[in-house]
């Protein structure tokens, strides 16, 4: 018995007309097959192993020596240059920021580009020395009102693809995330409310980052000095590195070695004038 392509059948050369059922059963294990390797290919991509992981039993003396470490750099060693090795590690310790619900509206360019570096100088005057000289420089964009939307493609993306939502998690996610936009936070009730909640969230990626970045010894400086409608015409229609319907700009960092010592050493109020123990 075969199955016939009638479609196909009068184009087809004579020993392609029919296929026996065990091509078909073939070529849907073949497709089964890829299917999973997809499945596999992604889940080796999202899960980071967390359950199995030991506690920390870091000496809170390195902790703090980090933290004190870390400056705002102004001026940088235009001369040394990050390796691949520690880049990809900041750039997973950003990965690994949380967020609220765990929906990472945000991403980073990283600007190598030269050429682009310049054309956003002069609306970023925070960054002027870094955009000349630090190693690399992140932009890091939020998302804007349609993707934060609960039933967005992107959310969708996240509950289904990345999360793997089971139906009763997903209805419990929605009615839980309605209620904080709608009710709680009301981050839907306009389009700034909406990209500042997800510039929240880029932040927190955005001081992992920083702490990734001083731990290896790398020095930084996160940047607010810029105008960002500016900056936006440049990154997203001049250069069209991203969609700006979907993101805008919500801060940069730069990275790299710092060119000079700090001039002098951090200040900063004491912990009884910032902590409210009750």
């Amino acid at each position: 018995k075969t199955i016939r392509y009638h479609a196909r059948q009068q184009d087809a050369p004579k020993d392609t007309e029919s296929h026996t059922n065990d091509d078909l059963h073939d070529r849907m294990k073949s497709s089964e097959h890829d299917k999973r390797k997809g499945t596999r290919d992604m889940n080796e991509k999202v899960i980071i192993e967390t359950v199995k992981v030991a506690q920390p039993k870091l000496r809170r003396e390195d902790l703090l020596h980090v933290l004190k470490y870390r400056y705002a750099t102004k001026a940088w060693d235009r001369d040394k240059k990050i390796s691949d090795e520690d880049m990809q590690t900041i750039l997973e310790a950003a990965r690994l920021a949380p967020t609220s619900f765990g929906f990472e509206p945000w991403k980073i360019i990283v600007l190598q580009d030269p050429e682009i570096r310049q054309a956003i100088r002069p609306y970023a005057w925070g960054a002027d020395a870094a955009l000349q000289d630090a190693s690399h420089f992140l932009v890091f964009l939020a998302r804007k009102k349609a993707d934060i939307t609960f039933g967005s493609p992107y959310l969708e993306h996240i509950t289904h693809d990345i999360m793997e939502l089971p139906e009763q998690a997903y209805n419990m996610f929605e009615k839980a995330y309605t209620g904080f936009c709608r009710d709680q936070h009301k981050i839907l009730e306009s389009d700034r409310a909406a990209f500042d909640w997800s510039a929240k969230q880029a932040y927190i990626v955005m001081a992992n980052v920083l702490f990734a970045a001083a731990y290896l010894g790398i020095d930084s400086c996160p940047v607010e000095g810029f105008t960002k409608d500016k900056v936006e015409t440049v990154l997203a229609d001049t250069y069209h590195l991203y969609d700006s319907e979907h993101f805008g700009v919500a801060c940069m960092t730069a990275l790299g070695y710092r060119g000079e010592a700090p001039h002098r050493d951090k200040r900063r109020r004491p912990l009884e004038e910032s902590i409210i123990w009750k």
